[in-house]
């Protein structure tokens, strides 16, 4: 089984604006609300690529209430804990001539809650899949990721992380299974700045001696590349297509590779190409990507 861990999830509200003028009314021409959170991101695509995974993380409220609903609609199992106060936020994702994004506060975890998720960990069995994404609200302990990795250690599960700079050199030492950092935040793990593949190769291979043990890194423009436990190492162009929306390709491409591994039975390389081709998919489509568009963009790179 696959789990996704959100913390703060949302419904994130989708405006699309000819401009936005700052104190004026502005009328938007395209609206749309989505369940949003970077693991609600990653269980719906691997439901629309095949996969059943259990969505956890944390609701509360009228907004919460809806957002289960709507995660629901999106074909996402999920198993939130209900929070007694509060309200799930709401973000707001303003796109215009540049993409502005305007995110609420969600509300206080206690440390019940957090017993109650560490609780629902307890039940994921050798050989399981746990992804771990996005930042830590402020009423959770910075280290949450960290416990959560040292809570499992032993028990054969496949950790995948993606989040931001410190989060992720934090949890290195418990040897994720997966990592999946851009190439400017690889840069600013080291406080430089990467001019080549080679620089990215290389600077990727440390982390893996710090602890990671695959590594996935998206380019935008230029592709991705892919370093494995096993001493691979695989590239690709991005695929031909117009950017519509950048929010959740990140997570489409994690999704996609988890999708890929399953599918052939572990071959990195099919996992990096799927992946490659449902970050894609999401960023050429006003919503997450669908496997009929994800099939069409493997076919563009060839496989």
């Amino acid at each position: 089984m696959i789990y996704t861990v959100t913390f703060n999830p949302s419904l994130d509200y989708i405006l699309r604006l000819d401009a936005l003028n700052a104190g004026e009314i502005n009328r938007a021409v395209y609206e749309n609300i989505l369940p949003g959170g970077k693991g609600i991101n990653v269980s719906i695509v691997l439901g629309n690529l095949g996969h059943e995974s259990r969505a956890l993380g944390f609701i509360a409220g009228f907004t919460g209430e809806a957002l289960e609903k709507l995660a629901g609609s999106h074909g996402v199992r999920t198993d939130f804990i209900r929070l007694s106060d509060g309200f799930s936020r709401i973000n707001v994702k303003i796109k215009a001539k540049e993409e502005t994004e305007l995110n609420g506060q969600g509300p206080v975890i206690d440390r019940a809650a957090q017993d109650a998720l560490f609780a629902k960990l307890d039940a994921l069995q050798s050989g399981d899949t746990l992804v771990l994404a996005g930042s830590i609200p402020n009423t959770l302990p910075d280290d949450i990721y960290e416990r959560i990795m040292e809570h499992l250690a032993g028990r054969n599960i496949r950790i995948i992380v993606d989040a931001t700079k410190k989060l992720l050199l934090n949890v290195l030492p418990y040897r994720p299974w997966l990592i999946k950092p851009n190439n400017h935040e690889l840069g600013e793990m080291f406080h430089t700045t990467l001019e080549s593949d080679a620089d990215i190769i290389n600077h990727a291979k440390k982390l893996q001696e710090m602890g990671a043990q695959n590594i996935l890194i998206s380019m935008a423009g230029e592709g991705a590349l892919f370093l494995g436990a096993d001493g691979t190492t695989y590239k690709s162009p991005a695929p031909k297509g117009v950017l519509v929306n950048s929010v959740g390709a990140g997570d489409s491409m994690v999704a996609g590779f988890i999708a890929g591994h399953a599918d052939s039975k572990g071959d990195f390389e099919v996992a990096f190409f799927t992946g490659v081709a449902t970050g894609s998919a999401s960023a050429f489509s006003e919503d997450l990507a669908t496997k009929k568009e994800v099939d069409a963009l493997l076919r563009q790179l060839g496989r």
